[in-house]
């Protein structure tokens, strides 16, 4: 049978193709399969989405279309970068969530604070990403460097594949740290990771800069997003992003957790949740830090005209 029902949602064409393989069926099990692990992370979050609709490339929805029903919970927030207000979903139930699986949203991406923003972010976190064509192993030497760094600095976070070729490393907070402070702390922590073994790892935003190191994106905070634990990932095999104790990181790789293989592997557990450990509050000197080292971003872009007027000149100076 092509169509069902669950939860009062009509899910529709499951067997019609994904992605990769996957049908939209293959989707709707998993996250059916995982609702009571997933659901906690995205609950009272802002969530975007990746979409991959028949005949169309993926593409991030934010925004919730006019069609959706009235029962899924919605978060209004100005996107700074489009300059309008975004009505987010709030996907706190499974019958949300299986509305989202049947609109063949593949990604879920709540951001690091919920909707009650004086709480401040929720998470400090890392986003470890290799370099061109790098192997795994690359990665977990950086993640070493991130833990080391925590533990230098009295913290400690949990880990999870990005369900891409990295890793995310979390640090759950004390409510009320400010946003900014956050942000601060996040660039000292990587710089702090950078700092342990140079050789391995960078905090360079600009990609020319990284030498074929493992970036430590240390840009994520507050109303950034990141692919929630558990959620799948578009791309070949459908991974998930899937949390890793840290003595087995070694002894994994991301491919080894897709949407077929994962609800097997979990069983009745909720490793993330376990993995967790209890909210924290940063520390001074990490946030004083931080606030000494400029905003990637903002350094990146200006670097970026200040290359673009020298290749100009040079272009000049040669004709």
């Amino acid at each position: 049978m092509s169509d069902d029902e669950r939860d009062g949602v009509k899910l529709t064409n499951l067997d019609q193709p994904l992605f990769e393989g996957a049908t939209k069926r293959d989707l709707v099990d998993y996250l059916d399969a995982v609702a009571d692990r997933i659901l906690p992370v995205l609950e009272s979050r802002p969530l975007s989405v990746i979409r991959v609709l028949r005949g169309q490339g993926p593409f991030m929805q934010k925004n919730l279309p006019k069609y959706t029903p009235d029962w899924v919970k919605r978060y209004g927030m100005w996107a700074e970068t489009s300059k309008r207000q975004v009505s987010y979903a709030l996907c706190d139930d499974r019958r949300t969530l299986l509305w989202f699986a049947n609109q063949r949203a593949v990604e879920y991406h709540p951001t690091l604070m919920t909707a009650d923003t004086e709480a401040g972010p929720s998470h400090l976190v890392l986003d470890l990403d290799p370099p061109a064509g790098d192997d795994f192993a690359h990665v977990v030497k950086a993640a070493g460097l991130v833990r080391q760094a925590l533990s230098d600095s009295g913290l400690s976070g949990a880990v999870k594949t990005s369900g891409s070729k990295g890793v995310h490393i979390f640090v759950p907070l004390v409510p009320g740290q400010g946003f900014e402070d956050v942000a601060a702390a996040t660039r000292a922590l990587g710089a702090r990771a950078e700092q342990v073994d140079p050789s391995v790892a960078t905090t360079a935003y600009i990609v020319e800069d990284r030498e074929g190191k493992v970036y430590l994106d240390s840009t994520r905070a507050g109303g950034n997003t990141v692919a929630a634990a558990y959620s799948p990932r578009l791309r070949p095999g459908l991974p998930v992003s899937f949390p890793v104790s840290w003595d087995d990181l070694e002894n994994v790789v991301p491919a080894d957790f897709t949407v077929y293989t994962a609800p097997d592997l979990l069983g009745d557990k909720d490793p993330w949740a376990d993995a967790m450990p209890g909210p924290q509050t940063l520390p001074a000197d990490l946030v004083e830090q931080g606030h000494t080292i400029p905003v990637a971003r903002v350094v990146a872009m200006h670097e970026g005209k200040r290359r673009a007027r020298l290749r100009a000149q040079e272009g000049q100076d040669g004709a």
